[in-house]
């Protein structure tokens, strides 16, 4: 009969200890791309708002030059019909004022118009950049949930001394990872996760 060669209770205990050490590094790895996955939401999140503020703010600034322009606009025409209407029969100092007021009001309906124009790129520039955060921040959001599930893993890893968790919780960081680096860069847009957008 042939002999069987049980292996040693020890080195069954070491190799699994290792396994274990190694998990639960791995697992503490997970935890620090986590974090920075996290703060990275976070920020992206807090930008977009204070990007949708400016924006706002500008349009709101916008609307009242436009306002002021408009008021100019009507006050021009008024002058022009009235000047039209009895120019002639004016006295003349009368008539230098009302020409004077019209060129007045014409040169502030221009600069008006000109603020506008500069308002309205700044706020596009903030609406730009709330988009960008916009965009960003599923990917921290899924990133977030990949490594989370991964810590899990780890620890059933090692809970069950078993390989294929561990496997399982390689892949989601790594996964995990390349999402949280795509939220800091946008390198790649995924339309599964800009549909509602």
């Amino acid at each position: 009969m042939a002999e069987v060669e049980l292996p040693d209770l020890e080195e069954l205990s070491a190799a699994s200890d290792r396994f274990s050490k190694r998990v639960a590094l791995m697992t503490a790895v997970y935890a620090v791309m986590l974090a920075v996955a996290s703060l990275g939401g976070s920020n992206a999140m807090k930008e977009m708002l204070l990007a949708q503020q400016e924006a706002s703010n500008q349009w709101a600034f916008y609307q009242a030059k436009a306002i002021r322009e408009h008021q100019y606009r009507v006050q021009k025409l008024v002058l022009e019909v009235d000047l039209e209407e009895r120019g002639d029969t004016m006295k003349h100092q009368s008539r230098r004022k009302l020409e004077a007021a019209l060129q007045r009001f014409t040169e502030e309906e221009k600069r008006y118009a000109e603020e506008k124009k500069d308002i309205e790129k700044t706020a596009r520039k903030h609406e730009a950049e709330r988009d960008r955060n916009q965009a960003k921040d599923p990917y921290f959001d899924y990133a977030e949930v990949l490594l989370q599930i991964a810590i899990v893993m780890g620890a059933v890893s090692i809970l069950s001394k078993s390989r294929p968790p561990f496997y399982m919780s390689l892949v989601l960081a790594l996964v995990g990872a390349a999402l949280a680096f795509n939220g800091y860069t946008l390198l790649f847009r995924l339309p599964l996760l800009h549909s509602g957008h």
